[in-house]
């Protein structure tokens, strides 16, 4: 049976570099007792921001010299729990971070009521006549766009304190993803026994042996479908968790709720949603050049991933992925490139998958530390790609948090999928450059598609259920297992049904998408593969010009609303074209398959 090492047996300078935050424990032990002490001074200046311009900026900047200690109290907490989730002591850290930041919400729950009782008059005043508290202008104005919806001070004070709860959903459903449920061993392409796992699941569901990659898929498939009343609960309750907030803050729904943060017109998820399904005529295109070249009869939802002409050799080491996604990125520049390195030299990255270790990838850190990345490297090309994706992230936050000041120092998620998808791009045209032969050129093609079916497609597929569930519920219709799965099952029919088989297993994939508990999230993925291809493309035709533009994006942070932040980068989200300019890159990729393959 395959194992894998233990985190001690692995070399140090593939582990991320933690300590750079906390040499010890007892350092995060000694700022977690420092927020602790502070809250109380933050709770005495409850009731003072309407005694002028001086004490609204005591207070702003009270809130940001907590928080800024406690995000990193956090960060911390929660990636040493990553390391191994099975870790009872850093299971013990990031409850009490979450805790201590549901103290500190609370505390800090009076600033907006308070502020919103002053006219805008008058705060327009305070921030002209105080020096310092120009820097919170955009926080303000920002704020007073929220007005409708900012309850009274002892209201959001106990919705900030129902924060623990609301979360609960997410965090049961992670315990049980990550630690409590086990997947069964299958036959690998040998007919060895190995320990299937979330890290190499997708592995085992690219083999090109259609046995393996059955097995596979119904290995994971029926243990979550062996929870599925529990997950059901678990899901529906963080539904429950999204609507109360919005009706409690007079929203029309939750997704006006969730996307109205941003600023973002609902008007966006709908027109994706319209213009993806305009666009599944492609996809069944695509489909059926898959099952034809994978000569089959049947496709079927475990088919889809496996590449569709056989890999003489698609085995890339770590190393071998680090020096590629450096060539490729190249056009971003010198400064870009050296930063890069300077990540791959200061431990940004825990590379490889130990027992108990959070499954996936993701990029973190904290205003005020290096940025992180947590993989699962497989030594694949996708791991490669999933090498590129998550630099995107870190380099968005190291540009970010270097060029902006504290209270800006963040992106929202609306953009938080630009940097990491145009990785992406850059990678696979450079990659389809650089090669002559034309197995490797299939690969990446159908790489590059399958990117985008998973990315503009799927996840497109993914806010739609996110939508029924949501509006489901808030009509006061029960979301069980029975209905999520016909729900879930019927949106696959929709995208796929015209080429593929609709496996009743797939009908209980909604059981195991981490993403459905983040509140409207996923769309934000489709969007942001969409304004990355226009700015990928502008990159590699305009040169310096787009590269400026786009590092001046990268270095905006939450400066302006997201929206204008891409415009001023060459991207217009309030208008179709992004999306069609995606569809444009899938369609010129699939003719390149096509007349490849003959």
């Amino acid at each position: 049976m395959q194992t894998y090492k233990k985190r001690e047996e692995i070399s140090t300078p593939y582990t991320w570099n933690l300590e750079s935050i906390y040499p010890t424990n007892n350092d995060w032990e000694r700022d977690f007792q420092a927020v602790q002490q502070r809250l109380p001074e933050f709770e005495g200046l409850k009731g003072t921001i309407a005694n002028g311009g001086s004490a609204l900026l005591k207070v702003l900047q009270t809130r940001d010299e907590i928080y800024e200690i406690l995000e990193k109290v956090y960060v911390y907490s929660s990636m040493r729990k990553d390391e191994d989730t099975t870790n009872s002591k850093y299971l013990a850290f990031e409850d009490r971070a979450t805790q201590l930041f549901v103290r500190t919400s609370t505390a800090a729950s009076f600033i907006e009521p308070e502020i919103l009782a002053l006219s805008q008059e008058t705060l327009d005043q305070y921030i002209q006549q105080t020096p310092g508290l120009e820097l919170y202008n955009i926080q303000l104005q920002d704020l007073n766009r929220k007005r409708p919806h900012v309850r009274s001070s002892e209201v959001e004070a106990v919705l900030a304190a129902a924060g623990e709860l609301a979360s609960a959903p997410d965090a049961i459903f992670s315990m049980i993803d990550n630690a409590d449920l086990k997947l069964p061993s299958i036959s690998n392409e040998e007919g060895k026994q190995v320990e299937l796992t979330p890290g190499n699941y997708t592995t085992y569901l690219r083999s090109a042996d259609r046995r393996v990659r059955q097995e596979a898929f119904e290995g994971l498939h029926n243990t979550f479908f062996k929870q599925r009343n529990t997950l059901a609960a678990t899901l529906a309750s963080q539904v429950k968790s999204h609507i109360f907030y919005a009706r409690q803050r007079k929203y029309s729904s939750s997704r006006q709720s969730a996307l109205s943060g941003n600023n973002i017109p609902e008007s966006v998820y709908d027109n994706l949603i319209i213009a993806v399904a305009e666009n599944i005529p492609l996809l069944n295109r695509y489909m059926k050049l898959r099952k034809r070249m994978l000569k089959l009869d049947e496709l079927h939802m475990y088919d889809l991933y496996t590449p569709i002409v056989e890999e003489i050799n698609d085995t890339v080491t770590y190393e071998q992925a680090r020096n590629t996604v450096l060539e490729a990125l190249a056009p971003l520049g010198e400064n870009y490139l050296s930063i890069l390195k300077q990540g791959f030299e200061q431990r940004w990255i825990d590379v490889y998958e130990t027992p108990g270790k959070r499954s996936g990838a993701y990029s973190g850190g904290a205003y005020g530390t290096q940025p992180f990345i947590l993989l699962n490297f497989q030594e694949k090309r996708d791991s490669m790609f999933t090498l590129a994706h998550e630099l995107g992230h870190s380099m968005h936050s190291y540009f970010t948090r270097t060029n902006q000041p504290y209270q800006y120092g963040d992106y929202t998620i609306f953009v938080a999928e630009v940097a990491s998808t145009l990785n992406e791009n850059l990678l696979t045209e450079y990659l389809l450059k650089n090669t002559n032969d034309k197995a490797v050129q299939i690969a990446i093609l159908n790489h590059s598609l399958e990117d985008i079916r998973a990315t503009l497609f799927r996840q497109t597929m993914f806010a739609e259920f996110e939508q029924q569930i949501h509006s489901n519920a808030e009509h006061g219709e029960s979301l069980t297992a029975d209905t999520l799965t016909e729900m879930y099952t019927t949106l696959n029919k929709k995208y796929y049904g015209g080429e593929a088989v609709i496996d009743d297993l797939i009908g209980i994939e909604w059981a195991r998408i981490p993403h459905f508990y983040y509140n409207f999230y996923v769309y934000q993925y489709a969007t942001g593969i969409s304004a990355s291809a226009a700015l990928a493309q502008q990159i590699l035709t305009e040169g310096q010009p787009a590269v400026e533009r786009y590092l001046k994006f990268l270095s905006s942070g939450s400066s302006d609303y997201s929206i204008e932040l891409l415009k001023k980068a060459g991207v217009d989200m309030t208008t179709p074209e992004p999306v069609h300019q995606a569809f444009k890159l899938f369609e010129a990729h699939l003719d390149q398959l096509e007349q490849l393959l003959g």
